[in-house]
Order: C-alpha cells, then sequence, then structure tokens
C-alpha cells in the first residue's frame, strides 16, 4: 500500500485526545468504611467492573475511528482483488506516420490503432491524467471524452514523423503529473525503420500493442526529379521505384500526362521531353494505388524556358567560345543577350558569367563595374597570385542538375594564376570552389565570378573534360531565368527562408508571406516560391522514401529499443485494454476505510445511548 497525501497522516496523532480524556475522568478519592451500605458492595463492584470495561471499548473506538479517518485523508491505494484501478498518468502515443495508412485485414491500421485506443478511455475514470501524442510530436491532454474527440480528429501523416520523441513527450508529460501509477500506452506497425535508434524514457512502465502479421507488399515512388532542375526546354525526369514485379506508372506535368509505361521491379525511370510549358511548373510521377495509396505519388517541380542567349566577349578566350559553340550545336544555348560571358571590365549588365581580367592593369575597372552591377565581391588590389594551387569543389557547390550529378568537375584542376576575392556585404557564404581556404569560384543571384583568366596558362580548368558540362550548367541552370530554385523537405519541418523568395503559394493558390523561417506544409505537393509576386522557385515536400519500406520488428526486437521501468507486449486488443492501467492496478482504500470509520462511529453511538439508558 502507499499514500498519495501521506502528510495527513498527522492527523492521526489526534487519537490521543479519547485516550487522554478516558484517563482524566478516573476517580481516585479516599476510602471511607459506612457500615450501613456494606450490602451493596458486590453489586458496586459488580457494575463497576462493566462500566470499566464500556469505558475502555468507547475510548478504543474513538481511537480507530480517528485513525481511520485520518489514514482516509491521506488517500492509501493498495492491489486488492476487484476491478478498477488507482489514479493513474497514462499517456497513449498513436503511431500516426504514412505507414498506418496501409490497409491490413480489409482497414487501414490508424483505425484499428483509434479503435484499441478508445476502448483504453473507456476504462479511465475521473482521476486520471490523460494524454495523448501522435508520431508528429503533438501532445493533447484532457478527459476521455475530450481526447476520444480528438482521435477522431487524427489522421495518418504524409510522413514519418519521430515517434522517438513522441515516446519521450510522453514519459515527461506522465511523470509531470506527480502519480505514483505512469504508463505509456504504444500503438504501433513497428515499422523497422521508425524505429532504428533507441529510446530512454526513465521510470515509466510501457505497454505496447504491436500491428500483427506480415506487412502487405508495397509498390511506392521513392524518388523522382527533373534532370537538370531547369529545363531549355530540354530535360529529362528520372524516377526510381520500389516493387517486387512490375507496374505501370504515369508521369505528369503542369496536370497534364507527359509519359506512361511499364517499369521491371525496382527499376529507375528517365522520360526525356521538350515541353512547351514555360516558367515554374509541377510535375508527378503516379503509380496505380495499392495497399499503401500515400507513397504512389511523388512530386517535383521545374523551370522551363527557352534557350538562353549568350552574348560572348572577344575577351573571353578561346576555351569558353568553343564551349559556347558546342552547347549552340545542342541547341541548349543560342546567339543572344540573355546571359554575357565577359570580363569583369567589361560587365555592363546582369546575369553574367565573369572571369578575371588577363591585364593586372584593369583590376580596377573590374571592381568599379563590378560595383555598379551591384555584385558584393572585388578583386584584391595586391595584384596576381602566380603559384600553382590545387582547386578543390566548396560545399556550396550543389548545382543539382545532371551535369553536376556526374561528379566534382574540380577533380585534378589547379590554377597558377589567380586573384583574391574579397566579399562584401550581402556576399554569398561558401563559394563555389576554393584555393586553400580563398575562394576561387563565387555565385549568387544571377552571377558567377571565377578567379582566374580562362586559360591554360592561369589554370587547368578549361582543359579539362568537366569544363564544357560545367558552362553548360552555369549558363543553363544557375543563371537562366529568374535567381531561385527548388528546396525538397519532408512534410511540416520548419527551414530557414531561402534569401530569394519572399513568399509561397498554397494548394490554392494564396500567396503567405514568408518570416524568417519557411513552415513546410503537411501535405506532400509542389508549393511555389515567390520573389515580388514572380515565381522563382518551389518547396517540393515528399515523405521520407524510408517510409515505404514497410520491414516490421517483432516485439522482442522493439522492447528491446525502449529503455524503461517494464516493457509490457499486449497479444491482442483486448489485453492491451485489459492492461492499459496494469501500472495501476492498485485501487484506492479511500471508500473501504471511511466506510470502517463510519460502521465504528456507529458502534459508538449505540453504546453511548444503551449506557445513558442504563444509567
Amino acid at each position: 500500500m502507499s499514500l498519495l497525501a501521506p502528510l495527513y497522516l498527522l492527523l492521526g496523532a489526534a487519537a490521543i485526545v479519547p485516550l487522554l480524556i478516558h484517563l482524566l475522568r478516573r476517580r481516585i478519592g479516599t476510602r471511607v468504611e459506612f457500615p450501613a451500605a456494606r450490602y451493596l458492595a458486590r453489586a458496586e463492584q459488580e457494575h463497576s467492573r462493566s462500566l470499566r470495561l464500556r469505558n475502555i471499548l468507547l475510548m478504543l473506538l474513538r481511537v480507530a475511528i480517528i485513525v481511520f479517518v485520518a489514514t482516509a485523508a491521506a488517500r492509501p491505494v493498495a492491489r486488492w482483488a476487484g476491478a478498477g484501478h488507482g489514479p493513474t498518468a497514462l499517456a497513449i502515443v498513436l503511431d500516426n506516420s504514412l505507414s498506418t495508412s496501409a490497409v491490413v485485414d480489409g482497414r487501414p491500421l490508424i483505425e484499428q490503432f483509434r479503435s484499441a485506443a478508445r476502448d483504453v478511455l473507456g476504462q479511465a475514470t475521473a482521476s486520471d491524467r490523460l494524454w495523448l501524442v501522435t508520431a508528429d510530436g503533438r501532445l493533447r491532454g484532457g478527459s476521455a471524452s475530450s481526447l476520444r474527440e480528438e482521435l477522431d480528429r487524427v489522421e495518418p501523416l504524409t510522413g514519418g514523423g519521430d515517434l522517438r520523441s513522441a515516446l519521450a513527450r510522453a514519459a515527461i508529460a506522465v511523470r509531470s503529473a506527480g502519480l505514483d501509477s505512469r504508463q505509456i500506452a504504444l500503438l504501433t506497425d513497428g515499422q523497422r525503420t521508425a524505429w532504428s535508434q533507441s529510446v530512454d524514457v526513465g521510470d515509466v512502465q510501457v505497454l505496447m500493442s504491436l500491428a500483427r502479421g506480415a506487412a502487405p507488399p508495397n509498390r511506392a515512388v521513392v524518388a523522382a526529379a527533373p534532370r537538370p532542375e531547369r529545363w531549355t526546354p530540354r530535360g529529362a525526369v528520372v524516377a526510381r521505384l520500389l516493387s517486387k514485379d512490375s507496374t505501370t506508372y504515369r508521369i505528369t506535368l503542369a496536370g497534364r500526362s507527359l509519359a506512361r509505361g511499364t517499369a521491371g521491379p525496382n527499376d529507375e525511370i528517365v522520360i526525356h521531353a521538350a515541353p512547351p510549358e514555360r516558367g515554374w511548373v509541377a510535375g508527378t510521377v503516379e503509380l496505380e494505388p495499392d495497399e499503401l495509396p500515400g507513397d504512389n505519388v511523388r512530386h517535383f517541380a521545374v523551370w522551363i524556358g527557352a534557350a538562353p542567349g549568350v552574348a560572348l566577349s572577344a575577351a573571353a578566350g578561346p576555351f569558353l567560345r568553343s564551349g559556347v559553340d558546342v552547347l549552340k550545336s545542342a541547341g541548349r544555348v543560342t546567339d543572344g543577350r540573355d546571359i554575357a560571358i565577359v570580363p569583369a571590365d567589361e560587365l555592363l549588365s546582369l546575369p553574367a558569367l565573369v572571369i578575371a581580367p588577363s591585364d593586372p592593369v584593369r583590376i580596377g575597372a573590374a571592381n568599379r563595374a563590378l560595383e555598379r552591377a551591384g555584385v558584393p565581391w572585388r578583386f584584391g588590389a595586391g595584384g596576381p597570385r602566380r603559384e600553382e594551387s590545387t582547386v578543390v569543389a566548396a560545399s556550396a557547390f550543389t548545382g543539382g542538375g545532371a551535369d553536376s550529378a556526374r561528379g566534382n568537375p574540380f577533380t585534378d584542376v589547379s590554377a597558377t594564376l589567380r586573384y583574391e576575392l574579397v566579399a562584401q556585404a550581402g556576399a554569398e557564404a561558401d563559394p563555389l570552389a576554393r584555393v586553400g581556404r580563398e575562394p576561387w569560384i563565387v555565385a549568387g543571384p544571377r552571377y558567377v565570378i571565377i578567379a582566374s583568366p580562362i586559360d591554360p596558362t592561369a589554370t587547368t580548368f578549361p582543359i579539362r573534360a568537366a569544363f564544357v558540362p560545367w558552362v553548360a550548367e552555369m549558363l543553363t541552370e544557375r543563371l537562366v531565368g529568374e535567381p531561385g530554385g527548388v528546396v525538397t523537405a519532408v512534410p511540416g519541418r520548419q527551414l530557414p527562408r531561402p534569401r530569394w523568395a519572399d513568399a509561397m503559394e498554397s494548394a490554392n493558390g494564396v500567396r503567405a508571406v514568408l518570416g524568417d523561417d519557411l513552415q513546410v506544409p503537411a501535405q506532400a505537393g509542389a508549393y511555389f516560391l515567390d520573389r515580388g509576386g514572380r515565381r522563382v522557385g518551389a518547396v517540393v515536400v515528399n515523405p521520407d522514401a524510408a517510409e515505404s519500406v514497410l520491414e516490421r520488428l517483432g516485439a522482442d526486437d522493439l522492447a528491446r529499443r525502449i529503455t524503461a521501468q517494464r516493457v509490457l507486449n499486449a497479444s491482442d486488443r483486448s489485453q492491451f485494454t485489459r492492461m492499459a492501467f496494469r501500472a495501476a492496478a492498485r485501487r484506492s482504500v479511500l471508500e473501504p476505510l471511511l466506510a470502517i470509520a463510519l460502521t465504528l462511529l456507529l458502534l459508538e453511538a449505540v453504546m453511548v445511548r444503551a449506557g445513558h439508558r442504563t444509567a
């Protein structure tokens, strides 16, 4: 037995009062012989003996009444036969990740979990503290009836959530209740990818109920992306499927079908296209619905425009001229004035691919031109550095297109003549390439600057095989169109706001101004990013590909991943309901103690009344 309010035991000290009254009422006097009353001696002795016994019993009854009342006030709980349970802090952790929308035995798993949670709430009493925690970490507290209403509103997530964090939050909640009985009731499908790491919930008992049987077969689109990110206007959609057999697919672009076909098990799909749409458009790769429909569609976004017109300065050098001619013959660029390729001292407007001037005398003119164009970089005044140094790709080189996907374009590249690049206010934090710790190629909105002339006497870059693909990527992806790009994310996450965007369009086209952070929508899709009322990119939201792998853990494997006071596993729904308050199988002893105290009080009243009648 334990006490929920042990300080009230101090009331038991009042039990000394009846004892004191009994002692004070004892008559102590001088014995006087009175011969005339000797015949009453025997009757007096018998009456005195019965009176003494009655007073002792009354004293004991009154002491017992006070003790029982004081113990009842301390709210004792103990294990004893019968139904019910003592006050319990119970948190139901409901796995509503994407995988629980899979249909098993004709019903989605999430529906089966909801029903089990309702049964548990039906066993709760008014003295219990209750919470509902979902896989996204959302914590709801309240009465059993209010949590049943919350259960009706719970829907499967479009992502995996974080069950480890949800379990940790549930443990914090039940510990904060201040009750001795603490338990977490966990309803999960036991997906292996969701429980890849252990979680410690401390001195809390955990009761698990796992989905039974094998996971259903699943077909999913686990990757979908345009290659490159910007089409001018040709490009490709690349998708990867998860499937144990052949399956049909459909690719859409701007709401229309772009391609259909059949893919083999775990195939990669590559569809080339030159669509007529222009600007930022959204697309999907879709499969026929199966037991888990939430991963049968994957979204992407792509910018489509005409091949950019390139104005090449004669001073740019023969290697850049040859590279641009190759791109013209492939139809990736044309003659025009959309993008300039010029030495820095000839820069007049953006967008531009800017190279260092070959003559150090022109550095001053180059810096003035950069300032007029609003580019936040300058060439150092110390003159060129003439030493052979290795060029390495920096973390910012994330073009994301087909060319960058081939690998590091700066492998075996060195620079023997280069200028220092000095950042001004507003410059990008990371360069595209470095020499040592110094930037060698930097980029920003509508500009790319190379710190060396494009000539073999200054750098080996123009004679490497990756040079022309890199130029193509800069011209057709980084410099073409509006500055911006694609942000990929899983549902519900919070990301820093891209500096090149100030608003985001909802699924129905309503624009919302962005703050310092970007709250990723909870539903999968492509959400366009705007700047100044124009589309400059998109947030592409898709579930984590790992959520499509439905392999499950066994009860013992999952229990080993949870560190708790005790981990129990319910074999079926009825056992889960019965064991939900196992941590509080102890019932309150308050009512029996009060009943005993009342019985003793009635007995004491009867004895007092009988004594008065006898007197």
